[in-house]
This record gives structure tokens, sequence and C-alpha cells, in this order.
């Protein structure tokens, strides 16, 4: 598998993790879904993330989610796998096995102890000295770790550590970062932005410089859409096919119920087998699926009316 470099691009679709209603490790959906994501155009995966629900699994699971997954792939695009942990050696325990098991790069988050520049920064040089060479994927979500990275503490990462290839912007509201670190000048070296926040400001991200988005949606073609669309030069055509699913993504996008709602629309398609989340976590509601329901079939409407 080649290694994940600064000119990634696309979509890196974050990959649910199915279960069996019991809560055991459904790799039959798993996979469908994997199937599902390529068919859809993805040019990436990203597995073990915060909405893959990592932390819920064991050690033995997480490696036995992430090979089957690289398996499934077979090479054709490349598989960033999540390895946050309290740790800096579990950390580095993760990313060798990943990395020899075939994946493209590791995703590392900051721990939400750290409150100054320096703190953030100093973390990632003692992440990156533990990974070796391994290509990684800073994260930028302060919305789930508490810790907010300015620009200048990005510019010092990227700058200092050469196996920063990918930014994953995930900052709320963000737009002006992107502007900031794509700036002439800015920075001595190019990485690659991919967006998260379920792709809900993906059609402004693409305008600022982002390069895609790696994050998750039950309609992963309607980011890929954009994406290409926006590559081709045709982004008011993105913008259109966004405006239809806009409705759709706004509700999967609650705080607390977005993974329950996302579970539901890949079942509902057929990908997933079951919608359950591994305790602790809540199912979706019966008024909760009747909305779903109706923002889909609007939804559909909506894209036969735009052709």
């Amino acid at each position: 598998m080649t290694h994940l470099t600064e000119d990634a691009h696309g979509v890196y679709v974050i990959a649910v993790t199915p279960f069996l209603p019991d809560g055991g490790l459904d790799l039959e959906s798993t996979d469908r879904m994997v199937d599902f994501y390529l068919e859809t155009g993805a040019t990436g995966l990203t597995v073990l993330g915060m909405m893959g629900e990592a932390p819920k699994l064991t050690i033995e699971e997480s490696r036995i989610v992430v090979r089957r997954i690289l398996a499934r792939v077979a090479g054709r695009v490349p598989v960033v796998v999540g390895v946050s942990a309290p740790g800096l050696a579990q950390i580095q325990a993760l990313s060798t096995a990943v990395m020899d098991d075939g994946a493209a790069g590791v995703m590392i988050a900051p721990p939400g102890n750290l409150h100054t520049d320096d703190q953030i920064v100093s973390y990632y040089h003692q992440a990156a000295h533990f990974i070796g060479d391994t290509p990684f994927v800073l994260q930028d979500f302060p919305l789930a770790t508490g810790v907010h990275m300015s620009v200048p503490v990005i510019k010092r990462i990227i700058e200092d550590l050469p196996g920063c290839v990918c930014l994953k912007h995930e900052d709320w509201p963000g737009l002006e970062k992107i502007s900031a670190l794509r700036a002439e000048g800015a920075v001595s070296r190019r990485i690659s932005v991919l967006c998260g926040n379920g792709g809900l400001f993906l059609p402004e991200e693409m305008a600022r410089g982002a390069d895609g988005a790696m994050t998750g949606f039950g309609y992963p073609e309607m980011m890929v859409d954009v994406v290409r669309h926006h590559r081709a030069g045709t982004p008011d055509r993105g913008q259109d096919i966004f405006d239809a699913y806009l409705p759709l993504a706004r509700y999967e996008l609650q705080p607390g119920a977005g993974l329950a709602v996302r579970k539901y629309v890949l079942a509902k398609r057929g990908v997933i087998a079951h919608a359950t989340l591994r305790r602790p976590g809540a199912a979706i509601t019966d008024a909760a699926r009747a909305e779903v329901d109706r923002l889909i079939e609007r939804q559909e409407k909506r894209l036969k009316e735009i052709g």
C-alpha cells in the first residue's frame, strides 16, 4: 500500500463500525460497507475514528476491524487508521501494527489536557518520535477534544514534522483557518486539508482551498459529487447537489444523536444489517426514524427535480 502523502484529495469516508444486535462485531456488514463506500466513489477510508466507536473496541477488536477492512479494500484506496490514545506507547503499538497490516497512514488527535501552544507542539513532536516515519493526519477537532489549535501552532507542526502530511480540519467556525493556511507564504510546505463536520460546510471549504473531505454521512456520494464538481470547475452544480442533501446532513450532525442517525440511514440503505450502537450509546427513537424517513423522501424528490 502506498503511504498517505501531502497530495491526498477527494473523499476519505469515516467508516462506521457495524455491530450485531448483541454488540458483537458484524464482519459481513463490514465487507458490504467497504464495497458501498468504494462504489460511491470514496478515494480513501478512515477507520477507528471518533464516529467509528473506536473507544468502545478492545485492542484485539480494533486489529480485527482494521485487518478486515484492509483485506476488503485490497489496496484499491488508501486506508487511514485513527490511533489516538491516552498514552504514546499505545499510539506507537497500534501505529506499528496497522502499518504492518497495510494502512497508508494514521490519524492522531491531541489529548484534552493540552492547554498552551507549546504543549500542543511538544505533544506532536513526541508522538512523531514514537511513530517514526509513519505519515500522520493532524486532527483538529476542538469541539470534541477541547484543544484549540491556532494557525501558528498548525504551521509549527507542519514545518517541524515532515510526517504530518494532512490536516483533518474540523474547527467550527473554521473557514478563516483554511484561508490563513492557504495564503501565499503562510507555510513553507503545502499539506493536504481534508474537512470534517459531516460535510456541512464542504462547498465553502472547497472554495477556501480544502482538498476534500474526511468525514462521514449516510449518503457519502453527496460529498464525492461536491468535491468532483469543484475540482472540475462546476461548483454551482455541486452546490445544487449539496443543497438537496443539506436537511438530512444537518439532522445527522446533531451532537449525541448523529451516529445513531447515520447508522439508521446506512441500515435503511442495506449497507449494514443492523443500526446497533455499542453501549454506551442510545438507539434512534421512533420519532427520529419518522423524521429521517421524511427527510429522505424530500431529498429524493429534490434530486429528481435538479436532475
